[in-house]
């Protein structure tokens, strides 16, 4: 096979986000853009001999084409093989899972994740490493480095590959194997929960109802549930995967899950509702007329682990994102296992699970994982909660308020100002730094500033330090707010506002969110000063 080697000039905009590179579609479509970025993966990795890539997306518009470009790449850059899922299609979860399963050099999946997919709208690319995980900083780091200076890139000019067919494709040696996205991740989840206790749950009348969103799950979906599980073919919806995602915005939450969330809270509403992502790493659950916060999620699961059988021996201990309230911290004081705060990111959670510290993590931006692969996984996280129903012969909202009657409830909720201009944004939080040496000990209302600050992280494991992860304002109380900017999104700024109040007052637990917190969310305003800065007198998304 002819190398060929391409001149090219540098972007300037390549460093990776929280999760990867993401950009328009238009952004990517450029002329050498996506190339750029792919030879800054390579450039940054030692590639040894017989080395395989996995390769795979959530299906959304660019996938095939991005995936011809990336399997010419890795020809030129010395692989010797390259695992893509059928039609180009792996979930975040399920390319970690062949990761780990064949032990692959590393894979680089396409996604932008919940974000809305189409010509005009998102696109994205990450790689993940030998242990299934994202790429820590020091590699994305040592890959923004590399974008600023390319001068080149190398592609070998091969055939396109039929995507559509499972088989072997050699050429000169090289090897592209498409493989069945679905089988490897649901012989997976078969091994970890008890499929047959789920069937009876659901044999004896019990009713789910699940939304694939148009996305990637949709396929896995049929396998687990309608396939393995016996839930007849009208428990889901949305699940053929589309280019555009179906023309919604595949985030799972209240406000864009509008289909799932009228049929939950509907006349026939069924025992259990969930649905998941672009890309299928996360997850909402909800029961009949009652929402599950993705923290109180994770602290559930985490309480009630050994009722699953993959975790029947109990749990090495668990980690969350410094956002997530600590519900789930709450559990591990009283299982007497470690708990871990680290900054947003599924990436802080690889060292911790590599060194056995942990066996469940999660986010509260509906992200919830174990130790079985090195992704958040959407899919899961369902059939963990299948699990305990089926094993507690409880519903969701008994589960629920149970749980909150023995560790107390951590009143939870997240706004979310999407496509604030940039220098708005700043605006916020500079104000608020502004204020860090005089606010500890102020009051407003019934809240009294305790402390303030810039939520820092030193990995246990590596010792590496992570700052600038987020403005933390903790009251005497136990309530805290954090404010910082998100790293998934491609225009503008997005302004998330965490609010978190802990309760033991069974009154107080009964309360909806927004009402528990109306108090709060005036003083987060009136020290953030947001309405004022950005204009915005509503927060665009409320979870």
């Amino acid at each position: 096979m002819s190398i060929q080697t391409v001149a090219t000039n540098p972007f300037s905009d390549q460093k990776p986000g929280t999760s990867g590179l993401r950009k328009k579609v238009r952004v990517f479509q450029q002329p050498h853009y996506l190339q750029n970025f792919v030879q800054s993966i390579f450039d940054t990795l030692e590639i040894p001999a017989n080395a395989t890539l996995t390769l795979g997306g959530d299906g959304r518009f660019y996938n095939k084409e991005a995936i011809q470009v990336i399997i010419k790449m890795a020809a030129a850059n010395g692989f010797a093989k390259v695992l893509v899922g059928q039609h180009g299609i792996l979930s975040t979860p399920a390319a970690s899972n062949i990761i780990r399963k064949y032990q692959t050099f590393g894979g680089i999946i396409l996604s932008a994740s919940h974000n809305p997919a189409g010509p005009d709208d998102d696109f994205g690319i990450k790689y993940n490493t030998s242990n299934g995980g994202p790429a820590p900083e020091k590699i994305t780091d040592a890959i923004f480095a590399n974008s600023k200076h390319i001068t080149q890139y190398k592609l070998i000019d091969l055939p396109e590959v039929d995507l559509s067919s499972i088989g072997v494709t050699t050429l000169d040696g090289f090897e592209v194997e498409v493989i069945d996205s679905v089988a490897d991740y649901a012989d997976l989840m078969q091994s970890m929960f008890d499929f047959a206790a789920i069937k009876r749950w659901l044999a004896a009348g019990h009713r789910l109802q699940f939304d694939a969103m148009h996305a990637v799950t949709g396929p896995y979906a049929k396998e687990i549930f309608t396939h393995r599980l016996g839930a007849s073919a009208d428990s889901l919806i949305n699940c053929e995967v589309s280019e555009n995602f179906g023309g919604g915005h595949p985030d799972p939450n209240l406000t864009y899950a509008e289909d799932l969330v009228k049929i939950a809270y509907g006349e026939q509403a069924p025992d259990f509702a969930a649905a998941s992502d672009g890309d299928g790493d996360r997850n909402m659950i909800l029961g009949n007329h009652f929402f599950v916060t993705p923290s109180d999620s994770l602290a559930l699961i985490a309480a009630n682990a050994k009722l699953i059988p993959a975790y029947a021996k109990g749990l090495s201990g668990v980690a969350r994102s410094m956002p997530t309230s600590g519900a789930v911290d709450r559990v591990a004081a009283k299982l007497g296992i470690a708990c871990y705060e680290t900054p947003t990111g599924w990436k802080f959670f690889g060292n911790l699970m590599d060194a056995g510290r942990v066996t469940l993590c999660g986010e509260e931006s509906f992200g919830t994982g174990s130790d079985h692969v090195r992704e958040k996984d959407g899919l899961w996280a369902v059939l963990c909660w299948l699990n305990l129903l089926a094993a507690t012969g409880e519903s969701v909202e008994s589960l629920v308020r149970k749980h909150w009657q023995v560790y107390g409830r951590n009143v939870y909720s997240r706004h979310d100002y999407e496509g604030v201009p940039t220098e708005q944004a700043n605006a916020v939080i500079t104000h608020i730094k502004a204020q860090f040496a005089n606010l500890p000990g102020q009051a407003f209302g019934s809240y009294t500033v305790k402390a303030v600050d810039d939520f820092s992280y030193t990995d246990p494991v590596d010792a590496s330090v992570s700052t600038g992860q987020g403005l933390r304002i903790l009251f005497a109380c136990g309530s805290r707010v954090v404010i910082r900017l998100s790293g998934t999104g491609t225009e503008g700024a997005t302004i998330r506002v965490y609010l978190e109040a802990f309760t033991e007052d069974a009154a107080q637990q009964q309360l909806d969110a927004q009402e528990a917190l109306a108090e709060l969310i005036s003083v987060s305003h009136q020290i953030s000063q947001l309405p004022q800065l950005t204009g915005r007198q509503q927060p665009t998304v409320i979870t």
